[in-house]
This record gives structure tokens, sequence and C-alpha cells, in this order.
């Protein structure tokens, strides 16, 4: 029986982090990405369960999520 994979998308879904993180982390190359595959003539990267532990770690040891930056809202009177 194969393993589960994932796309990127889902890996980002799943972490809690957009999908722009993940390709950043991905391309200044702070993670370990499974290869690019082709499925129908479309390039992907199937992620296991494995991948999916190492960005976790990764996300658990280098990821803070910025405050929102949004100013509060004034109080009409």
């Amino acid at each position: 029986m194969k393993a589960k994979t994932y796309s990127t998308v889902q890996v980002a879904k799943m972490l809690g982090i957009s999908w722009s993180t993940l390709h950043r982390w991905i391309e200044s190359k702070n993670i370990q990405v499974p290869p690019v595959q082709s499925l129908g003539g479309v390039h992907v990267r199937l992620w296991t369960e494995s991948d999916l532990e190492i960005v976790r770690k990764y996300k658990a040891e280098h990821y803070r999520k910025k405050p929102n930056r949004k100013k509060p809202k004034k109080r009409s009177r």
C-alpha cells in the first residue's frame, strides 16, 4: 500500500502557514523538500508524512507569526 502524499498547498494548510511562507522556505533552502515529479504533464511535489514532520519541526523552531498590523478602530461617541 502506498504512503499517503500531500500537495504543497495541503502541507501549508495543515501547518497553519500560507503557501507563500512555505514557498519562501523552499526557495531559501531552509527545509528539505521532496523532489519535483511530473504527473500528467504537471510538475508537483508530493509530500509524505516524514517530509511533513521536517517542516513541522522547522516551523516550531523558527516561525513566529507577526502580530496583526491593523490599527484599532476609533470609537465613535
